[in-house]
């Protein structure tokens, strides 16, 4: 029989492959160590030894005195990083270090509402756990863009000022600038009490221990409570343990939007999210480019902000608090999280300190997608009326020293005449529920006083 030279050598490479793998299976082949031990620790940071996993993956470290588990951040010279996210006193050197696999997920159900939990999933209320049918990934899975329903429809928060002029859309990311006690917590209470979403979900990240319960006791009280889950992660929780509270808050509004419902997802604050960030990147060595924070804080931020927003059929419209401490708005967080959020709504210490609640400063404020879910009627009177605002402020000191006289200018004339009716808009007690349609008829009422034309023309 006689082969052509192509069929020659394909003979000879089968029999290659043949012996090759005759050799191979006697080959015993050594297990992974999987259990490793620790070898080092400076501050939170735990590095461990003999042991492999993957970023984001889940160890418990144990010796005889201590068990906590960890989570694994980085490597650094063969060795695994991990981020403890409990207590970590008692941990000896040499501690076993057990891979447990895949990172945490995240139990959701229709048992959480009234209740109120921890990063790690521990209930605080002291209320028996309750028996969750679904679970979803801590971290979440990030929207197609181009599954994501536009904003169309306006979300009734229940305050009149942002209902009216800061109209926000189902699906928006807002966020909350503003200084230490000048009412964003209780601002915060009011639209957990006040919204018509179908499901509140609200995360308290980095508080610090007292305010967790002021908060649901006094501000949220038992109507809020009762339609809203509440995770808290005080500031005096491990660094990890005060992201994971984020993440878990996310993926629980995730849930419920996958089930086509509408969440509103409150979040105070983002900024304590990227500080514990910026604690455990600065503990695996990340060189800080932005006054101490690492790259890593400015590439979680829109990972975290980017997970809410429209889905298929539900929606999750979100506001992150932002603290501007000594009400510094260049603060880089703060300029962060105006680049990637949908507006944001400012609370001045010097309204604050003028006796109006919410102090919200409607000159500084902006809705970006207000232009797509509001009449071109709204949208005029809602920026005439913050020109005149604008107008009065620019002026105030000649006005308050009676340098002013009426008549000079027309405009100034009627910045002072539209003053006091703003501020009655924006006024309102945190008890009381102003509907969207209520607000849209004060804004035309408080346009009417101001001599705002409302005919729709009005540019501002």
């Amino acid at each position: 029989m006689m082969y052509t030279a192509a069929e020659l050598v394909g003979q000879r490479d089968e029999h290659l492959r043949s012996r090759l793998a005759a050799l191979t299976q006697n080959v015993e082949r050594p297990e992974p160590q999987r259990e490793g031990s620790l070898v080092r620790m400076v501050g939170m940071k735990l590095e461990a030894e003999g042991c492999d996993g993957a970023i984001g993956d889940r160890c418990r470290v144990t010796c005889p005195g201590a068990t906590v588990d960890a989570e694994i951040v980085g490597f650094a010279e063969g060795r695994l990083v991990l981020m403890p996210e409990g207590d970590i006193a008692g941990l000896q050197l040499g501690a076993r270090v057990h891979p447990l696999g895949e990172g945490s997920s995240v139990g959701v159900d229709e048992q959480l509402f009234g209740r109120v939990l921890d990063g790690a999933g521990r209930f605080l209320d002291g209320g028996p756990p309750p028996q969750c049918n679904h679970s979803v990934s801590l971290r979440g899975k990030a929207l197609n863009p181009l599954e994501r329903r536009p904003i169309r429809e306006p979300l009734d928060v229940g305050v009149r000022a942002i209902n009216g002029l800061l109209t926000v859309g189902k699906g928006q990311r807002m966020g909350l600038f503003a200084g230490s006690g000048v009412g964003k917590s209780t601002l915060l209470g009011m639209l957990t009490r006040h919204s018509s979403a179908d499901v509140i979900v609200v995360a308290l990240v980095g508080e610090r221990g007292r305010e967790v319960r002021e908060f649901i006791e006094d501000i949220l009280g038992p109507e809020g409570l009762s339609r809203a889950i509440v995770v808290a992660t005080p500031a005096d929780y491990p660094p990890l343990m005060r992201i994971h509270g984020a993440w878990r808050a996310t993926a629980i509004a995730e849930h419920f939007r996958d089930q086509g419902r509408d969440v509103l997802l409150l979040m105070d604050s983002l900024t304590r999210f990227a500080q514990a960030q910026r604690e455990i990147g600065l503990a695996v060595g990340e060189p800080p480019v932005s006054k101490g924070y690492p790259p890593s804080v400015f590439s979680l931020l829109p990972n975290l902000v980017e997970r809410a927003g429209n889905g298929r059929e539900g929606s999750i419209t979100a506001i992150y608090t932002v603290l501007v401490e000594g009400d510094d708005h260049s603060d880089p967080i703060a300029d962060a999280a105006r680049a990637i959020l949908d507006g944001h709504i400012v609370l001045s210490r010097q309204v604050a300190d003028s006796g109006l609640f919410p102090a919200i400063d409607i000159e500084a404020s902006v809705s970006r997608s207000m232009i797509a879910i509001a009449d071109d009627m709204q949208i005029a009177v809602a920026r005439a009326l913050k020109e005149l605002y604008s107008v009065y402020r620019q002026n105030r000191d000649l006005i308050a020293i009676g340098a002013y006289e009426r008549g000079t200018d027309p405009k100034i004339d009627q910045a002072l005449l539209a003053h006091e009716p703003l501020r009655e808009f924006v006024r309102q007690p945190q008890s009381l529920k102003v509907s969207m349609d209520d607000s849209f008829r004060d804004l035309a009422q408080t346009a009417r006083m101001a001599a705002v034309e409302l005919t729709g023309s009005q540019t501002g």
